[in-house]
């Protein structure tokens, strides 16, 4: 029963997600509508972790299955793709490299930051 709740909590984001996607002209996949307003449930105590940590976890766990029918779409066309292969190359490795620059630069950022707030109360 506990499954099924969570699972159920997950489902009703997506949902509003999907109504989000359909009445707002953004740009935006439902699923990002979904899982940002699930990450502010979560921050402001609106939905307790326990309610969907267990499903989450497997989920997460399965993440590469899904994984599957995208490359089989990716060999499907490889027509298509053939042509734009070097350029899809390249944008996919610069912009896998700025990400980790990013992603790395803030977490130092972060971890500085919070030392520092550390020593000041200490």
């Amino acid at each position: 029963m506990k499954y099924i709740r969570q699972v159920v909590i997950i489902i009703i984001f997506s949902f509003i997600g999907e109504v989000l996607r359909y009445l707002l002209p953004f740009p935006i996949p439902a699923s990002i509508y979904g899982m940002v307003l699930l990450f502010v449930a979560l921050i402001t105590g609106a939905i307790k972790l326990d309610w969907v940590n267990e499903v989450g976890k497997y989920l997460i766990e399965i993440m590469p299955v899904m994984f599957i029918p995208a490359g089989v779409g990716l060999m499907a066309s490889w027509g298509v793709l053939k042509p734009v292969l070097l350029p899809v190359c390249i944008i996919t490795v610069v912009t896998l490299v700025v990400v980790m620059v990013v992603t790395g630069r803030l977490s130092q950022r972060l971890i500085r930051t919070s030392r520092e707030k550390r020593e000041l109360y200490e």
